[in-house]
């Protein structure tokens, strides 16, 4: 890749932030410390629970500990993590291209939680929720309905020009965004991957909808910033060059990238949901949610 002069962008340097590496490394360690200490007889699913909160045992228990395709998908996603928020990717995103700022935030909103989530099993999860105030706390946000709002408007409140531009000149700021993005995308997820029937999977037509809406909100956002006719983030406009890409064909690029790909993106798991839909009837885990599919 060709740098224009001005540009101080390292490719044989390795940039790594702290507070990124100490933030994936206690997640790291404390999947690491659940897994080995295993479950115990209280962290089996519970398929009901009283008014008092209390856990109803049920025929079903615990596994004996994560899986190796568990452990896997969930240190590749610390992995992706890692890379996405470290190195030239976020040398790039910060200080040069506002293109490279979108892949690393669908790097960090569509596969690394899925990968997360996937990764964890229900009872690693389950202690979190055993008071009864969290467990109608992690219903309520759990919902279609909740997990689709709550990411679709953190995700255009960060895109807003103030609040992009003042994350981009205040660290604390960006890390805050990007927890954000993180936190909001593993609710957006939840619907589709939740390993907990306490808080389960929407039903499979649900599921399809769901990807369906999931797409326009972040296409808004994208047509408003490429058909936008001048720079919204003045940080990328006084950024150096790389490769002689100019400030709007960069805004341009990066609207695009958030736009074609995630769309695709969501079709293709909206394609995944219908064959699974098909091939092997009602998800086990599936069950209506408030407000897309009547409870059965």
């Amino acid at each position: 890749m060709l740098l224009h002069p001005s540009a101080q962008l390292g490719w044989t340097q390795f940039t790594v932030h702290p507070s990124t590496a100490i933030g994936i490394a206690a997640l790291g360690s404390a999947y690491a410390w659940r897994a080995r200490r295993g479950p115990s007889a209280s962290d089996g699913p519970q398929s009901a629970r009283p008014a008092d909160g209390r856990p109803q045992p049920t025929a079903e228990r615990a596994a004996a500990g994560p899986s190796l395709g568990q452990r896997t998908s969930f240190f590749l996603s610390l992995l992706l993590l890692f890379l996405t928020l470290n190195g030239p990717l976020h040398d790039l995103s910060d200080f040069y291209l506002f293109s490279a700022h979108m892949v690393q935030h669908l790097i960090m909103t569509l596969v690394v939680p899925p990968l997360m989530i996937l990764g964890t099993p229900g009872w690693m999860l389950r202690p979190l929720i055993r008071g009864p105030r969290m467990f109608r706390l992690a219903r309520a946000l759990t919902t279609t309905t909740a997990c689709f709002t709550v990411f679709n408007l953190v995700l255009a409140f960060w895109h807003l020009p103030p609040m992009y531009n003042l994350a981009l000149a205040n660290h604390p700021i960006h890390i805050v965004q990007h927890l954000m993005f993180l936190v909001s995308s593993v609710l957006m997820w939840w619907p589709l991957t939740s390993p907990m029937p306490e808080l389960p999977r929407a039903a499979y037509p649900a599921q399809m909808l769901y990807c369906f809406l999931m797409s326009i909100p972040m296409s808004i956002i994208a047509i408003y910033i490429v058909m936008a006719d001048s720079t919204l983030y003045p940080a990328y406009a006084s950024a150096p060059r790389v490769m002689g890409i100019t400030p709007m064909m960069d805004q341009m690029s990066g609207g695009l990238i958030m736009w074609i790909p995630s769309g695709l993106f969501f079709y293709s798991v909206m394609t995944v949901v219908f064959f699974k839909w098909v091939g092997r009837g009602e998800d086990d885990q599936a069950s209506a949610q408030v407000g897309w599919v009547a409870s059965s």
